[in-house]
């Protein structure tokens, strides 16, 4: 709990111990969760009070930090029990707490002046004199509205104190509403995004009908680009995050508590190795290549910078699909005698594939499929159960933890 923030911090998400797990293993400073009360990720997405106490005590062995969203909107009734809520969080070993509403941010100081609070996206703070009203009223973060542009954050940092911390989110979806206030999944399901349950109904594809004309459809055609006009795309800053640094924000954050564990493990080791690489001056452009071909293999929609230049100019085309070089198959549970790894199976494998390892120890290795066995040592022409496990061969370093995927594109 005592323990110094990185000079940069990379902030990656985590929906269930597996997520925390590789966020941790694949370079993540910090991790952020959410826990039960006032997360705006509903479902299996988040953890309880004794899970939160597991997830900080492998988290602080590592030297890490845990952050905990209490994001929502509170009512009357809920604001009553923030209180006792932040100091069961701080109790439990949290390092922070992300919070958008006024009132719950006074009420969680009130009641747990040692729980750090952290300014959330939600509460749109897209200028200096809201970031020093925060300050005010004990906020040590703010994390920006997605809205704002490099210069508009250097201004804001220009003009807030020094030990007010700044993050900005880096990489992933980004909501269609302003700092993701959203209403459309709301009106058309009954599950409102305000309160953790959106259906994504903004990326949805949908169709005209005309009054006189029931039954004829009819395209949305916003442009060249694509017809899925409520829908935004991915964030990718992969390729500017120094011109993020210089403009004065240390905590990078990766959207994704509802992704895979290869999600994050990907996403996580790509920009642990970005940032590694700006902060040492080893970056190539050769290396550069290597970490978007990285992010290409990870499911995301078409990329874009958001709005750090202004308007937001989409990497390539979309037609609304979701892309991916490659399908995650597995990951690595044993190092076993003879050269050999014991794999748990994602998606089907047989032998003669060439896989690729993905792993934070190293970068573009290989792994063609040979002599396949079970785990009884029966021979195997492929895995094709979900979670069976099976043993291939495989170089030395590559072990538990790290992950197999198949190229299917790229």
């Amino acid at each position: 709990m005592d323990m110094a923030l990185p000079e940069y911090e990379l902030l990656a998400p985590a929906g269930d111990m597996e997520c925390l797990r590789a966020a941790l293993r694949f370079g993540a400073d910090a991790v952020y969760v959410g826990g039960p009360k006032l997360q705006l990720r509903t479902g299996k997405v988040g953890f309880g009070m004794d899970a939160l106490g597991e997830a900080a005590r492998e988290i602080h062995r590592l030297g890490r930090k845990l952050y905990v969203t209490v994001n929502a909107f509170p009512t009357n009734r809920e604001i009553e029990a923030l209180g006792d809520y932040a100091q069961a969080l701080f109790d439990v070993g949290a390092d922070g707490a992300i919070v958008a509403d006024l009132g719950a941010v006074a009420t969680m100081r009130r009641a747990a002046p040692a729980l750090p609070i952290h300014i959330s996206t939600q509460a749109n703070c897209l200028n200096y004199a809201a970031a020093r009203v925060y300050h005010d009223m004990g906020a040590t973060r703010v994390v920006l509205g997605r809205e704002m542009t490099l210069e508009q954050i250097a201004e804001l940092r220009a003009k807030t104190p020094a030990g007010l911390e700044l993050e900005a989110f880096v990489h992933g979806a980004m909501c269609m509403a302003y700092s993701g206030r959203c209403m459309i999944s709301a009106y058309l399901t009954g599950r409102s995004a305000n309160r953790g349950a959106c259906t994504q109904s903004c990326r949805w594809s949908y169709h005209l009908m005309e009054e006189k004309r029931p039954g004829e459809f009819f395209p949305v055609e916003e442009d060249e680009d694509g017809t899925t006009i409520l829908s935004s795309c991915d964030l990718n800053c992969l390729d500017f995050l120094d011109r993020i640094m210089a403009a004065g924000v240390t905590s990078f954050k990766l959207e994704g508590r509802m992704k895979s564990p290869y999600y994050v493990a990907t996403v996580t080791g790509a920009y642990r190795r970005r940032i590694d690489g700006l902060l040492d001056g080893t970056t190539t452009p050769g290396l550069l290549a290597a970490l978007r071909r990285e992010l290409d293999a990870a499911s995301h929609r078409a990329y874009a910078s958001g709005f750090y230049f202004g308007e937001m100019k989409r990497h390539a085309p979309e037609d609304g699909a979701y892309l991916q070089d490659c399908v995650f198959v597995g990951t690595v549970v044993e190092r076993l005698p003879g050269g050999r790894v014991r794999v748990e199976q994602r998606n089907r494998v047989q032998a003669g594939d060439v896989l690729e390892v993905l792993s934070p120890n190293r970068l573009g290795l290989s792994l063609p499929v040979g002599h396949m066995t079970d785990a009884a040592g029966e021979t195997i022409d492929c895995a094709a159960v979900p979670m069976m496990r099976f043993d291939i061969d495989a170089p030395e370093g590559v072990g538990p933890g790290d992950m197999l995927r198949r190229r299917i594109s790229g």
